[in-house]
């Protein structure tokens, strides 16, 4: 809880509560938060386990950390076999790098372009070259946002 606070800190407060509560009642005022920390702490423990006896055997190992969605989305993931295989077969580098070379209009590395109309292969389209006029016959391309 207080993993953040150096000793600089720590003596201001200690000086601090010194001078508000004074020498002589602050042993007094620890011993009252200390105890209200505690019974706060058994209330908690208390209301998780009449949760958990409510819902059944089946919830016995329900967790409440469980309930906030960045642990949940975590543990999802690490647990499901098939999104780890797919996590592990995705690399963002070399994806990204595809897309930066598509839009600069390099041509990735170790690959043949083939492209429709007169390129060799005639597989998939060239996408970043643009035609001059469509052909005899074919309606131009539809342009949502000129319209």
């Amino acid at each position: 809880m207080f993993n953040d606070i150096g000793a600089l800190e720590l003596v201001t407060l200690v000086v601090l509560a010194v001078l508000v509560f004074g020498p002589d009642k602050l042993p007094k005022v620890i011993q009252d938060v200390s105890r209200f920390i505690r019974k706060i702490r058994e209330f908690s423990d208390s209301a998780k386990h009449d949760i958990r006896s409510e819902l059944g055997p089946e919830f016995k190992d329900f967790e409440f950390e469980d309930l906030n969605p960045k642990a949940f989305i975590r543990k999802q993931l690490s647990e499901n076999e098939d999104l780890r295989e797919i996590r592990g077969s995705f690399d963002l580098k070399k994806e990204m790098n595809e897309v930066a070379d598509a839009v600069n209009g390099k041509e990735p590395e170790g690959s043949v372009r083939a492209g429709v109309g007169g390129t060799p292969g005639g597989g998939t389209p060239d996408l970043l070259k643009k035609r001059e006029r469509p052909d005899q016959g074919e309606r131009p391309p539809f342009d949502a946002d000129a319209t």
